[in-house]
């Protein structure tokens, strides 16, 4: 007879005290959430100033956040980095969504879908998609394996110091450009709620990010993610059950937003054919024309345009014009480019700006049809463009209807394909599948991070139907005398997220006088539907929580691949495990100022790397890490041979296709455009991956076999029998029988 173990049942005990512990902690931290909104509701209503009540969400949200990461800090090296190997699925579920749902999920998701209709999906499916990859092909067994990074998987299962390093440099510079965007949509938000500049509100929201990721690493990163999830989950849906109560009266919008769509399809119909719409296009036809005129003789241009701002102001003074007219004709001048260069890239984005705003519905796809794929981005889109990028994809523009290209569902699903690939293989999800107690834990974490991740994703396309009724049906029509006030805070803060223009001069906004970020679908939502102030804020917040949730997950998975992989494991093995936190630390730091000052520029440039992270991640880790784990025979040639040729087929693709690399390469550039089956660029990886596959495949085969450490560790990772977690030796100890 077999001795009960003893040992097991209090270690369940244990376990079972802390998950219990971890709900009334969180389930008093969510009723202190409803309670402190449920205050600042009534103070708006007593008179409270639209500043103090930004202020106070800004500063009560930060507060709490910094509290946890102080409480939490630790300087335990198996703390630091993977919070001990202690955090209940559902837990690690929940910061594994707010970890995922970054600025650019919360805010973008329902803006790509407001921009691209029906397309935007792809973004929603893919993502979703990629976590069932997570869960069947990666996160038990990554688990098994333990250790702290994925480059040290990698590191371990093919030896040497090269494909170590590769995937090293693929993890920095996939997360640098992933980050980089988080602090960009700090900076938005935080300038939105405190009225400060952008470049200043980067620097405060940054205070919050580091207070957590530099005290307590993955410890205090994973109890802070939890509480940021539940304030962006709440942000989240009440704005969506508000409009949808306000617009059909019901309280259930996932099911009866139909209602809305119906008429959303009716209105793009009459807005097609509008006498006033088509008037106002061919105004923007012709505004583009004169650009590209301008483009052929800058210097020419700019002594007319010189001479023209000039006469204007001088015929308002003699008309003895309003003041405000006069003032904001000197404004004009005043701004004009003083360079040829800066004129020239004036005239360019005038020229790019005409054209998208002269296509029908002002360039917005139709919202219930399938698209072809897209013309280059264009700077009305480059908000959404940010986000959804950042989180997968790049926004693309609909085509003129769907008979334009022979390919929209190759498109549509090569989309799809590779952002299934790439989330399956984002360093910064995959590690925190690390923190678990144990492998079946980890696979119950993956399912958990799906429910609390499609929570938002199943709203965000009845918000972005709704925001677009919204549009519709109150908005257009309105005089411009008439327009809510937000729209002048918002197009004051940045033009490229909201501007209007009364271009025919009849008085009256039309779609096509109207260009609104995709960014600020969400943000100007609860405005848009006549909420009260504090919901506009609580959605400010909720973005916030989003972008400080994601931006330390990223900074942490950084800085753990420079300490642990690059210093640690190549250029100091005998560094004490102090002295790699204390320097995991410091790239934190370092990381977080580079990002800071980055997102600063606004370097619009930036973008076309943004929308290739997910290609580049999936082409650089997919197939060595599946193949790595389900292929004895893989060994170190091959893996660095297929990480190699499935990135540079990637950016190959890319660099032919995308807009901004062409430029940037000049005389080098392809000469045609050479999409294959109508894949957009930042789709690339759906070719990256299968070359990556393949040369790993034949260079594993052609050269000789992997040594015995490699193998059995594949062995370890397939053993059938269930186990408890070893944290000395990293990999999941077998019960005897």
């Amino acid at each position: 007879m077999s001795r009960p173990d003893h040992s097991a049942s209090a270690s369940f005990e244990t376990t079972q005290r802390f998950t219990r512990r971890l709900h009334r902690r969180y389930g008093l931290f969510t009723a202190g959430v409803v309670v402190f909104v449920g205050m600042l509701a009534a103070l708006e209503k007593s008179g409270w100033s639209r500043n103090w009540i930004g202020a106070s969400f800004l500063i009560a949200t930060v507060l709490v956040y910094a509290a946890i990461g102080l409480l939490s800090r630790t300087t335990d090296e198996l703390e630091y980095y993977v919070a001990g190997r202690r955090v209940p699925a559902m837990y690690n579920g929940m910061a594994t969504a707010a970890d995922w749902m970054s600025a650019a999920s919360f805010i973008g998701t329902a803006g790509v879908l407001y921009l691209q209709g029906f397309n935007g999906l792809a973004y929603i499916l893919g993502w979703t998609g990629g976590y069932c990859l997570v869960a069947v092909l990666l996160a038990p067994y990554l688990r098994r394996f333990g250790q702290f990074t994925i480059p040290d998987f990698i590191g371990a299962r093919y030896g040497g110091r090269w494909p170590r390093l590769i995937a090293l440099t693929a993890t920095v510079l996939v997360s640098f450009v992933y980050v980089v965007v988080q602090v960009y949509g700090v900076g938005l938000i935080t300038s939105h709620l405190t009225g400060f500049s952008f470049e200043i509100g980067i620097f405060v929201g940054l205070g919050g990010v580091l207070v957590c990721s530099f005290l307590g690493g993955m410890r205090a990163v994973t109890w802070t993610q939890v509480a940021q999830y539940i304030v962006l989950i709440i942000a989240y849906t009440v704005p969506v059950f508000w409009l949808s109560q306000q617009q059909t009266g019901s309280w259930l919008p996932l099911l009866d937003y139909r209602q809305q769509l119906a008429v959303v399809t009716e209105r793009e119909a009459q807005l097609r054919q509008d006498p006033a719409e088509q008037e106002v296009r061919a105004l923007l036809a012709q505004r583009a024309a004169d650009a590209q005129r301008k483009l052929a003789d800058v210097p020419a241009a700019m002594a007319a345009d010189s001479v023209q701002r000039a006469a204007e102001i001088e015929r308002l003074r003699a008309e003895n014009a309003p003041l405000a007219r006069i003032q904001q004709a000197e404004r004009a001048l005043e701004r004009m480019p003083r360079s040829e260069s800066d004129a020239r890239a004036a005239y360019h984005r005038e020229m790019e700006i005409s054209r998208a705003q002269a296509r029908p519905l002002a360039g917005l796809a139709p919202q219930a049809e399938v698209q072809g794929p897209a013309a280059p981005a264009t700077p009305a889109a480059s908000a959404a463009a940010t986000a959804a990028a950042a989180s997968g994809g790049a926004a693309a523009s609909a085509a003129a209807g769907s008979g334009a290209n022979a390919w929209p569902r190759a498109n549509f699903l090569a989309l799809v394909l590779c952002l299934m690939l790439g989330t399956a293989a984002m360093p910064h999800v995959l590690t925190r599948y690390y923190t678990t107690p144990t492998v079946a834990e980890a696979r119950r974490s993956v399912g958990w991070s799906l429910v609390f991740i499609v929570l938002l994703y199943v709203s965000a396309p009845a918000l972005a139907v709704m925001v677009k009724y919204q549009v519709f049906t109150e908005l257009l029509g309105t005089s411009f005398g008439s327009l809510p006030d937000w729209m002048r805070r918002w197009s004051k803060l940045d033009p490229n997220l909201l501007a209007v223009e009364d271009i025919n001069g009849d008085g009256i906004l039309q779609l096509s006088e109207l260009r609104l970020g995709g960014d600020l679908v969400v943000l100007a939502a609860p405005e848009l539907g006549g909420m009260p102030l504090v919901v506009t804020y609580l959605v400010a917040a909720g973005g916030l929580a989003a972008a400080l949730s994601t931006a330390d997950g990223l900074l942490l998975t950084i800085s753990n691949a420079l300490a642990h992989d690059f210093y640690f494991r190549m250029v100091n093995p005998r560094a004490s495990a102090i002295k790699r936190v204390m320097m995991s630390k410091l790239m934190v730091l370092f990381t977080a100022v580079l990002a800071a000052w980055v997102a600063s520029l606004r370097l619009a440039d930036i973008l076309p790397f943004v929308t290739a992270a997910f290609s580049l991640a999936a082409a650089a880790f997919f197939p060595a890490l599946v193949l790595g784990i389900f292929w004895r025979r893989a060994n170190r040639t091959g893996a660095v041979a297929g990480m190699l040729a499935g990135v540079a087929m990637t950016l190959w693709y890319m660099l032919r296709n995308l807009p901004g690399p062409r430029e940037w390469l000049g005389p080098l550039a392809p000469v045609d455009d050479g999409r294959w089956f109508g894949v957009d660029p930042m789709a690339a990886g759906v070719f990256g991956v299968p070359v990556g596959c393949v040369v790993l495949w034949l260079a594993s085969l052609l050269s000789r076999r992997p040594d015995d450490a490699g193998q059995d560790l594949v062995d370890e990772l397939h053993r059938p029998l269930p186990g408890t977690p070893d944290t000395s030796r990293g990999f999941v100890a077998p019960h005897r029988l």
